[in-house]
């Protein structure tokens, strides 16, 4: 199973050398699956949700794609009133899509609620839902949650019962720091920023996933002045510590 996982794109402050160049990654790693942890706009406005629109429909198909923080209005009667009209006019009108590929069951999350403006929430629907639909899924099927705030940390309400539902895979974004850890029996895997100028300290990424015979290798793709790179290599069982090279020790040229 090979999954590529893209987070907070920024349109209005992304770079438009990595955009350009991204899709062509992308499609070489001909991936299963493709998702696309949230913040796809800067500040919700119509002409940054019609220039997302514009690059998922390059992505490789199929895509899974959830809200970030940033995808809703800051001002106030959209915020209150709309909060997720132009996501959904643009984007998807399903807040909590559920696809399913050959060998894979994943389920996304919108996990940015009106009422908060960074922090996230899992509301008790959405993880019967999570629960519902992997219960329902073949045996042998990877299961996957995807959504925008991170398990860890402070960032999201109910993170802890949403890694009780059973997923092998939970992606995330949020932090534009590439991160990869095993919590409880899932692995949890948290993209960069893969387009926008906001770095933080690390380059623009995403990250590969691939899944095979119980292991979860996550090879960071990193933008660099003479384009997509390889950076750091990591492998992690579906549950317990990682095993091979540890974060940043191989860094296949």
């Amino acid at each position: 199973m090979n999954i590529a996982h893209l987070s907070d794109l920024h349109f209005g402050v992304h770079s438009p050398d990595a955009v350009s160049s991204l899709i062509a990654d992308v499609v070489a790693a001909a991936p299963d699956l493709t998702v696309v942890t949230g913040d796809l706009t800067m500040r919700a406005r119509t002409g940054e949700f019609q220039q997302a629109r514009a690059f998922l429909e390059e992505l490789p198909g199929p895509v899974l794609v959830v809200t970030g923080n940033h995808d809703l209005p800051l001002d106030s009667p959209l915020r209150l009133f709309k909060p997720y009209d132009r996501y959904r006019s643009y984007i998807s009108a399903d807040l909590d899509p559920v696809v399913r590929v050959p060998g894979l069951t994943a389920v996304g999350l919108q996990s940015m609620p009106r009422w908060r403006w960074k922090d996230g929430l899992v509301r008790r629907s959405q993880l019967s839902l999570v629960s519902s639909t992997f219960a329902a899924a073949p045996g042998g099927d990877l299961r996957l949650v995807a959504l925008h705030h991170p398990p860890f940390g402070q960032t999201l309400i109910n993170g802890p019962k949403l890694l009780r539902t059973g997923a092998d895979l939970l992606l995330a974004g949020h932090t534009h720091h590439p991160d990869v850890r095993t919590m409880g029996s899932t692995v949890v895997v948290v993209a960069g920023t893969s387009t926008s100028r906001r770095t933080r300290g690390t380059p623009s990424s995403w990250s590969r996933i691939t899944v095979a015979e119980g292991m979860v290798t996550v090879i960071e793709r990193h933008f660099m002045l003479d384009g997509w790179r390889t950076g750091r290599l990591i492998t992690v069982p579906h549950a317990g510590r990682p095993s091979g090279p540890g974060p940043g020790d191989r860094r296949p040229g």
